[in-house]
């Protein structure tokens, strides 16, 4: 007997990237703040993506998914660290991070919401104007 979760392809993914993030922190010197940090994040996406498909109303599923996707976007963050601090190979963490995209993607659909910001690196170089959409004072 399976549970309605664990046919979820979104909840498969997550899992195969727990066991991603928890074979690199095993394989870590020192880091300790960012390996606890990387292990709960990861951990939080299938924990919350299960409870979440196990909620009654939609507001509370959807609820419980974009605490998955924060979780996912957390964990792209910390590997962006883990990345700067030299205790992650790039490419090993663009691999990863295309799992992650594909879990925030469909976490978004299931969630009923896009991505909150786009940006472009060309928009920095542009001089002139204000390129941001907020009004300044």
């Amino acid at each position: 007997m399976a549970f309605g979760h664990e046919k979820l392809d979104v909840y498969r993914s997550s899992i195969e990237y727990v066991g991603w993030a928890y074979r690199l922190c095993e394989a870590l010197k020192g880091q300790r703040n960012a390996k606890d940090q990387l292990l709960r994040a990861s951990q939080s996406i299938p924990l919350n993506i299960a409870e979440g498909n196990g909620k009654a109303t939609e507001r509370d599923r959807r609820r419980y998914f974009e605490i998955a996707r924060g979780s996912a976007l957390e964990c792209a963050a910390i590997q962006d660290v883990l990345v700067i601090c030299g205790a992650l190979d790039p490419e090993e963490s663009d691999k990863a991070k295309m799992r992650l995209d594909r879990i925030v993607a469909m976490l978004t659909k299931l969630g009923g919401r896009g991505y909150a910001v786009h940006e472009q690196i060309e928009e920095y170089g542009q001089t002139g104007g204000d390129p941001d959409s907020d009004i300044d004072t």
